[in-house]
């Protein structure tokens, strides 16, 4: 056994030399800690989310989501490496769900509870194939980082467009492009971990999370349309 882990070890130590960037044991210790803290994350947004409709809770303005959101994720990026970061972490995803829970509650009292659980079915289905692929073929995307780049500013364009002029179809439109956007960044970030471009956990997280969040909304947008429902 001790010579398997010299063994081991000194392999490692070769990659490492080689420009490999990180070993395998930093690779597997990143991504089990970015799925635990995924799962954690997932599950106290929803807790809130529930919480949020339960009380009845008023969806929050624009300004309030925007600062709300940018403020704590800068505040992410900048204690990415202590423990606040964390704390930061499930205070931007506990925001996140405050923010869903109202929306949830206008779809459910409309009676459209089942576009609800259909959204949430293909965002689960979509987040586990696309990781799971990235996983299994062990496929370096990282070419994805131009289309994400400019998808990023793609979008905003089309927001602010969509916020100063009424387009039929535009919301259909970005909703769409959220949904390819969102896939791209799971594909992106799940290789950027497999192939050590990405090395902190924390940010690892947040990414996934806001890419399955922006996943699911924008799924529920698109069966709404296509269901026919306002």
């Amino acid at each position: 056994m001790a010579d398997k882990e010299l063994a081991r070890n000194s392999v490692e130590a070769v990659q490492a030399h080689a420009g490999y960037g990180v070993t395998e044991s930093e690779v597997s210790s990143v991504l089990r800690n970015t799925y635990m803290l995924l799962g954690m994350t997932l599950a106290f947004s929803a807790l809130v989310a529930f919480f949020s409709m339960s009380m009845g809770l008023p969806r929050p303005g624009l300004i309030v989501t925007l600062v709300g959101f940018y403020g704590l994720l800068f505040a992410i990026h900048k204690t990415q490496n202590s423990g606040m970061g964390l704390v930061f972490t499930f205070a931007l995803t506990g925001f996140m769900g405050y923010t869903l829970g109202p929306i949830l509650s206008a779809y459910i009292g409309a009676g459209a509870g089942d576009i609800v659980f259909n959204a949430l079915a293909m965002t689960a289905l979509v987040f586990f194939g696309l990781s799971g692929y990235a996983l299994v073929s062990r496929k370096d995307f990282s070419f994805l980082s131009g289309f994400l780049m400019a998808g990023f500013f793609v979008l905003l364009g089309a927001m602010i467009l969509g916020f100063f002029m009424s387009i039929p179809g535009l919301q259909l439109a970005i909703s769409a492009g959220f949904v390819l956007f969102s896939s791209a960044a799971i594909l992106y970030q799940t290789s950027a971990i497999i192939h050590g471009g990405e090395r902190n956990y924390v940010l690892a997280t947040v990414t996934l999370f806001v890419s399955i969040y922006n996943l699911f909304l924008s799924l529920l947008n698109l069966l709404t349309a296509l269901s026919g429902d306002d």
